[in-house]
């Protein structure tokens, strides 16, 4: 299979692009990166342009058949209004010149990430993929750019929309920004710590994105999340655990506020989101629980 990858250079998208190219897939990845951490393989190719743009790489689109569009800020910094709409257009832009370039299908798949952001925030309600979305911020960028995703569905592409949770791995993403406060004995839960916490071990979602590659019969949006949800205090206590550190040091949500801005409903939202598309389907999750998660991340 030929896969084109764009956010081919970031967390995400390095691992993937590592994992298709053992499983035999020639891979085109497309990223902001000058160069690919990836080691050159003839079954490789990295090209270095802004995605929010029109451009030659829109030319290696012609011949592939699976697209996984992966491009995003960071949304994990303050958000001045400035990188808000560098949010928002990272995303819609990317993916709208991503729809129209991509020829008329010819069984080509398209994985379209989303977010569980496009829930709002929730409190305990189960949020199965056919819940509705919410109307803050984050869940206006999850509608319009899935809106752009489906798009092409007129051109015959199956499509689809991939709501992550928080991706957990070691090398990157929130535990990364996580570590280092447990580390120095400053970590426990934020705001309440009742909120109901989405996450994904690495190794499950990229399992997941290949488990869609073959299975015909998913489209549509799609939780990335585990099957065991839980609030953020017993994410808190399980990483204390895994890290041999306390995990009482509990952040008030004004604190938050005052520190990060609107970014901290991004911590302090409530989503209880379950994977019932993918199990529905008969995906097997490695790693279903947080305990088993972490051990494997920091065994």
């Amino acid at each position: 299979m030929k896969v084109f990858i764009t956010g081919g250079s970031g967390f995400v998208g390095t691992r993937l692009t590592h994992d298709l190219i053992d499983r035999g897939h020639r891979v085109i990845a497309v990223g902001t990166s000058s160069a690919h951490k990836n080691p050159p393989n003839e079954n490789f190719r990295y090209i270095s342009a802004d995605t929010t743009l029109k451009g030659p790489w829109q030319d290696a689109l012609e011949d592939v058949d699976a697209i996984i569009n992966l491009a995003g800020r960071n949304i994990f910094k303050l958000w001045s209004d400035t990188y808000k709409n560098q949010i928002y257009n990272s995303r819609i832009l990317t993916t709208r010149n991503l729809v129209e370039a991509v020829p008329e299908s010819k069984g080509i798949i398209l994985c379209s990430t989303s977010g569980a952001g496009y829930y709002g925030n929730r409190a305990d309600e189960v949020l199965t993929e056919d819940a509705s979305s919410g109307s803050d911020f984050l869940a206006k960028v999850g509608i319009d750019w899935e809106k752009e995703a489906f798009l092409a569905e007129k051109k015959g592409v199956r499509v689809a929309a991939m709501r992550f949770g928080v991706v957990l791995d070691k090398n990157g993403g929130a535990l990364a920004k996580m570590i280092p406060a447990f580390k120095y004995f400053a970590g426990g839960p934020l705001g309440s710590g009742l909120q109901w916490f989405p996450w994904i071990h690495m190794a499950d979602l990229i399992s997941a994105i290949n488990f869609i590659l073959e299975t015909n019969e998913i489209k549509g949006p799609v939780n990335f999340c585990a099957p065991n949800p839980i609030k953020n205090r017993d994410f808190s206590k399980a990483l204390g655990n895994v890290l041999n550190r306390p995990s009482f040091m509990k952040v008030p949500s004004f604190m938050i506020r005052l520190v990060v801005g609107e970014m901290g409903t991004l911590l302090t939202n409530s989503q209880k989101v379950i994977p019932h598309k993918l199990l529905r389907h008969g995906f097997k999750f490695q790693h279903p629980d947080i305990d088993s998660a972490l051990e494997d991340i920091f065994k």
